[in-house]
């Protein structure tokens, strides 16, 4: 962490997001184990238990699918499509710089790559505590961009049919309403209605995400997502005003969503203090976003731009705004993040929405390893090398004496059978 005497908490987070993780890892692997051994009796009776749905018929039929789309009003319907294009039209551009390569690297070595698409993809759609109609978009669209074979989404009995209309419209091949850890555990697995996959993504709760953990290596996964995040870096030029709204736009979000200012003006941290109790007095959702506020807001005053910036890096935060007198110039010096919004104009909000950027994002600090879910996460870069006998003439003989070197005898055999 960078050095605390550079650091003044405004206001100090009153929890920490790991104090609140539930012991859910043993009911996990039970949903996991009854689902792998009972298949889609195992899922009927924990959406049942847990969602308070019988669900004799897993899958979305055709005709439920097409009633979805009738029944959204023309101006969702618009929008929905509006972000289907945006994420769509990202996501090509990205495709674009993903290249197959191939290279001689020495006279008769032949060494390269293939871009190859995940065939089966089981992508969980949240119900959670809002319809969040970009959802679907956000991990169906991109899947399909990158030509995956079969996309299946998987999304809890009880979710907003505005939300199977956009499993639809960004086309989702086949939509099953089952949600939670068994969801997880029916796409990693299998059963008797639903395929099992090679790649799940998409974010839920804690116990999708445990499941998402206990599956990872039967299937691969696309990250293990935890509260949704927002920080704000910012000097003296930043809008105290606008900064609040943003926040509390994510804290709307869950009650342990972590939300957050960074900043070298004392000024901007208390006048933001202040703006953040005022609106959450008119805020329809503040039951919710005062919580957030409350348990993990925090404000943070450092000494110096340097001082911003390190400890910017270290939250690295799965949404990060940047509202400086020379914002560009400030993103070009962080490195820790999960989507940048650079400049007062750039908001969550709409990345989180329609703007074509993912918003399917590394929290807890992953930011300081991994990017987020994008075309590249439904493909794979696959090498492969082939040899002319001049090829082999390089590459054997130090093959063969590290072989023998290591004591590996069949290694050394394979290497020098093809030296001729």
């Amino acid at each position: 962490m960078p050095a605390t005497t550079h650091l003044n908490y405004i206001k100090s987070p009153a929890a920490r997001a790991e104090d609140s993780a539930s012991a859910i890892e043993d009911t996990v692997r039970e949903i996991i184990a009854q689902v792998r051994a009972r298949g889609d009796a195992a899922v009927r009776e924990y959406s049942l238990k847990f969602d308070g749905k019988d669900t004799p018929a897993l899958e979305v039929s055709l005709e439920a699918r097409l009633q979805a789309v009738a029944d959204l009003d023309e101006q969702t319907r618009q929008d929905t499509e509006f972000a289907i294009e945006r994420v769509r039209a990202f996501a090509e551009a990205q495709l674009a710089t993903v290249l197959p390569l191939e290279i001689e690297t020495l006279p008769g070595l032949h060494l390269g790559h293939r871009v190859i698409p995940v065939q089966r993809i089981g992508a969980y759609v949240p119900g959670g505590r809002y319809p969040i109609l970009s959802a679907p978009v956000m991990t169906i669209v991109p899947a399909k961009v990158a030509g995956c074979d079969e996309v299946i989404a998987c999304l809890p009995p009880g979710a907003h049919p505005a939300m199977i209309a956009g499993c639809h419209l960004s086309g989702a091949d086949r939509i099953f309403l089952v949600g939670g850890a068994q969801a997880i555990a029916a796409m990693a697995c299998g059963t008797e209605s639903i395929p099992a996959v090679d790649k799940i993504v998409g974010p839920g709760n804690a116990y999708v995400n445990e499941a998402k953990r206990q599956v990872f290596g039967e299937v691969g996964i696309d990250q293990l997502a935890g509260p949704s995040e927002i920080f704000v870096v910012a000097d003296e030029t930043g809008d105290a005003e606008m900064i609040a709204t943003d926040l509390l736009a994510q804290a709307e979000h869950d009650v342990r969503t972590r939300v957050g200012l960074i900043t070298t003006s004392e000024q901007l941290a208390r006048d933001t203090l202040r703006a953040v109790e005022r609106q959450l007095l008119d805020l329809s959702t503040a039951p919710v976003a005062a919580r957030a506020w409350s348990d993990y807001g925090e404000i943070v005053l450092c000494a110096d731009e340097a001082a911003m910036l390190a400890y910017s890096d270290f939250v690295a935060a799965e949404h990060l705004q940047v509202h400086t007198r020379d914002p560009q110039a400030t993103a070009a010096k962080l490195r820790n993040y999960g989507s940048l919004f650079i400049g007062t104009l750039a908001s969550v909000v709409y990345s989180d929405k329609c703007c074509g950027t993912n918003h399917t994002l590394p929290t807890m600090r992953a930011g300081r390893y991994t990017g987020g879910l994008w075309v590249g996460s439904f493909l794979k870069i696959c090498t492969h090398q082939w040899l002319d006998p001049r090829g082999v003439a390089a590459v054997a003989p130090p093959a063969e004496r590290q072989s023998r070197t290591e004591g590996m005898e069949g290694h050394r055999r394979a290497a020098a059978l093809r030296m001729g």
